[in-house]
């Protein structure tokens, strides 16, 4: 049966955020702006990446609409591009945590 064309926008969205998530420093970048928008230079250290390194994810995170750039002066603040995108990652957290328990023990978790 063919895929209707609501069916593969959903289909393509849906790939483009796994594509996104398959990515440690792109997954990483999207769990650090669901807590608040943030710098590029924040992000690089927070994830222990390059300057450059984020520049390129983050230009694929835009690519895929996930993120979305203000620019203000010489810096651009990023934030997730819908509200939807936060509790979502939330719930994919709690997938995750079930699926391997070890992942994350408690108020310690880095996942």
């Amino acid at each position: 049966m063919p895929a209707s064309t609501g069916s593969l926008t959903r289909v393509t969205a849906l790939s483009r955020l796994g594509y996104a998530l398959s990515d440690p420093t792109r997954a990483g970048i999207l769990l650090a702006l669901r807590e608040a928008p943030a710098y590029p230079s924040y992000l690089a250290e927070a994830l222990g990446v390059s300057r450059q390194v984020m520049s390129n994810q983050l230009t694929c995170l835009r690519g895929c609409g996930l993120v979305e750039a203000t620019p203000e002066g010489r810096r651009t603040l990023y934030r997730l591009a819908d509200g939807h995108l936060a509790p979502a990652l939330e719930q994919l957290m709690s997938v995750v945590v079930a699926a391997e328990p070890d992942c994350c023990n408690g108020a310690g978790c880095t996942c």
